[in-house]
């Protein structure tokens, strides 16, 4: 028995490193598949309902394609534009918000130079610009890396004509794909195999149909009220900090600060101010306690710190493509993670070798 699990894990395991090798070489042409999957999975439940209705899947994938597409289409042809324009003016008044921090921090710094007469104030601030620079640089490294892993023109283009296709057919044989590879469980484990998956299920689908619409909701808040009250550029603030919002308090966080310190600097009144931190406190307020429980509940299990880490490290590892990769990939390994602890704590490696409960790996 324990040859064969030994050999049911190195088998496994060559399988898991073979995958990992195989998304590493290809990541840079496997970005309109990796949408087109995500797009299949999103919709696969509407095609389900429309399907059990007595319409044809292949009717019904092509119509809610149709659909799903020209909603995007539309929303990119009507953001784009001022989305692009207020980027661009972003970046000519960028020095004068620099400027206006520096002088707002530059009597506290004075206060601080004061306090510390004993420290050698010209190191640190050296020590300090070496590690902004060496900041600095991996931040554009980074960019660079993601735009060549995945947003490169030829991937641009792949993603505009390859990716509808893809998405077509992977959501017309999403059951055919999904029973074929039940078909080719090993057969001592299958139900186990089938429960995991389930959870992985549950999981994501929870974080990627529920958490996809509280950040549109969201970013459509934030957009719609920043731009109200006449914040510049508070509709590529509210928009930015909407989508984010997928990892808990981060994207109300970043929000609150830059919108906040924004309008500090645009308007003489506190009114103005008032109401755009008024803005981030609304919605995170509804995200908690309105939002979060009506269209996610508690089927995620994936801790705001697991999101970050894999963000990044899936996006180091594979580009642009491990960015979309991350959140299912964390899914798939916090389920088997708290599946092989259960496992440790039922083994005799936990409960020690005079237990004669030890379950089995």
């Amino acid at each position: 028995m324990n040859g064969k699990i030994n050999r049911q894990l190195w088998f496994w395991s060559g399988g898991i490193i073979a995958l990992g090798l195989f998304l590493y070489l290809l990541g840079n042409i496997l970005l309109p598949f990796v949408v087109g999957m995500a797009v299949a999975y999103f919709l696969d439940p509407v095609v389900d309902a429309l399907e059990e209705r007595g319409i044809s899947r292949s009717l019904a994938v092509l119509g809610i394609l149709v659909l799903f597409f020209a909603v995007v289409v539309f929303g990119l042809l009507l953001l784009l534009p001022l989305l692009q324009d207020q980027f661009l003016a972003f970046l000519e008044r960028l020095p004068h918000y620099v400027t206006f921090l520096r002088d707002l921090v530059a009597p506290y710094l004075e206060i601080m130079r004061d306090s510390f007469k004993d420290v050698d104030v010209e190191r640190f601030g050296s020590a300090a610009s070496g590690y902004a620079t060496s900041l600095t640089s991996w931040a554009g490294e980074a960019i660079s890396k993601l735009w060549s892993g995945g947003l490169a023109l030829l991937n641009l283009l792949s993603l505009i004509f390859i990716m509808p296709v893809a998405a077509f057919y992977l959501l017309r044989d999403w059951d055919v794909i999904v029973a074929h590879i039940n078909g080719w469980l090993p057969r001592d484990h299958a139900d186990t195999i089938r429960t995991q998956f389930g959870l992985i299920d549950e999981t994501l689908s929870g974080f990627v149909r529920g958490v996809f619409l509280v950040c549109l909701v969201l970013a459509g808040f934030y957009g719609f009220f920043l731009s109200l009250i006449g914040l510049e550029f508070g509709l590529m603030v509210g928009l930015f900090s909407g989508l984010i919002s997928f990892v808990p308090y981060v994207g109300a966080a970043i929000g609150f600060v830059v919108g906040t310190s924004m309008a500090l600097m645009q308007f003489s009144e506190m009114l103005p101010v008032i109401l755009v931190a008024a803005t981030f406190l609304t919605g995170q307020t509804a995200e908690s306690y309105l939002l979060t429980p009506n269209l996610v509940g508690d089927r995620i299990g994936l801790h705001p710190a697991w999101i970050i880490f894999a963000l990044l490290a899936f996006a180091s590892l594979f580009g642009f493509v491990g960015i979309l990769l991350a959140v299912p990939l964390a899914a798939v390994i916090g389920v088997l993670s708290r599946f092989a602890i259960d496992r440790y704590l039922e083994s005799s490696y936990y409960r020690g070798a005079g237990d004669g409960g030890g379950g089995q790996a």
